[in-house]
């Protein structure tokens, strides 16, 4: 047996660090946990898994469009958005084309472009951001999709709404943009991009979202695209016939009414997030001001050697080798206690 040759420059994905005893800050998971609605609709609900799954999703696609505002025609649901990233680039990528994102922004992009012989073009980013200029220069006859991570992880920058709004005017409609918005429910700019609004001018648009973040269900596998029929008509070929397993479908329908739960993680998050910033300023260390669950920030030497010091410590956060920043590390956003503990440690570390 021989492998096929495109995939002979995959690199395997590395998730964030899990070591017995340490605080896990490397993968952006809710600090506060799951939903809690959802892990009691989940425990109802799971004498039925003797029973194949809803190959539709059809009650988490109806209660997903009537609280986002969409027909259930334009949704579909993955097993993590990562798994819709793979159905998008099986649907429109195959040898000679090619697929545009940043240079350091989720390597799941890459991935799925190579699975199936594209290639991936990669715009360099203006402090830490993605830059639609760069963005739109690597367009050519041969490009089918862009992928556009807005917040970018793993930096937490974002594009505003009328520069997104500006840039997706000039691509052309034969090329899928797809708008990654893990990281959305997060964000509290007030220019932040309104991808219903933009979905409406755009019938190349697609949006993706997820369930691992602030409803807490990353060990669920959970995620939705939102588009116009006609593109999910296609890219529904590519699907599985049961691809969400019950408990999950049963978890997140359960999350969407979670309104406490939801307001409780964003509240936690803001907190958070402007005491990590306190604690760098009075460091001096360089961070980006992020839109999601986590904080970017400089360390001024190899981030390997000091997860690896931080993790003997008794907590594990992201180097940001692999994203090629060499020097930075990413950390996500916790409790009160959660933060304290990273400050002292990083501020013991670096000393």
């Amino acid at each position: 047996m021989k492998m096929k040759s495109n995939l002979s420059q995959m690199i395997p994905y590395k998730p964030g660090v899990l070591k017995e005893g340490a605080l896990k800050l490397s993968s952006n998971e809710n600090r506060l946990g799951p939903s809690p609605k959802a892990i009691e609709a989940i425990l109802h609900g799971i004498n039925n898994v003797n029973i194949y799954p809803d190959g539709t999703c059809r009650i988490l696609r109806e209660a997903l469009a009537e609280k986002l505002g969409y027909k259930r025609e334009n949704i579909i649901v993955g097993n993590g958005s990562d798994e819709l990233m793979t159905l998008i680039a099986a649907t429109y990528v195959s040898h000679g084309d090619n697929a545009i994102t940043a240079v350091s922004t989720f390597s799941e992009y890459t991935f799925a472009t190579i699975l199936f012989s594209g290639e991936i073009q990669k715009a360099e980013m203006t402090e830490g951001t993605f830059d639609p200029a760069k963005i739109l220069a690597l367009i050519n006859s041969n490009t089918k999709i862009i992928y556009f991570c807005n917040p970018n992880n793993p930096t937490g920058t974002y594009i505003n709404h009328n520069d997104l709004d500006d840039m997706l005017k000039k691509i052309p409609h034969d090329i899928l943009f797809v708008l990654d918005e893990a990281y959305a429910d997060y964000s509290d700019a007030l220019d932040f991009p309104d991808s219903k609004q933009l979905l409406e001018k755009y019938p190349n648009l697609m949006i993706l979202r997820t369930f691992s973040k602030i409803y807490g269900l990353a060990g669920l596998r959970v995620g939705y695209g939102i588009a116009r029929e006609e593109v999910l008509e296609e890219i529904l070929v590519t699907k599985q016939p049961f691809n969400v397993n019950t408990p999950a479908q049963i978890g997140a329908t359960a999350a969407l009414s979670d309104d406490d739960f939801y307001r409780r993680s964003r509240e936690m998050n803001s907190i958070g997030k402007r005491f990590i910033y306190d604690e760098l300023d009075r460091l001096e260390l360089k961070y980006y001001e992020s839109q999601a669950n986590f904080v970017c920030l400089y360390i001024g030497m190899d981030s390997k050697v000091l997860f690896q010091q931080m993790m003997d410590q008794g907590i594990t956060i992201r180097p940001l080798t692999s994203f090629g920043l060499e020097q930075w590390i990413r950390v996500t956003v916790g409790t009160e206690e959660d933060n304290r503990l990273f400050i002292r440690i990083l501020e013991n570390t670096l000393k």
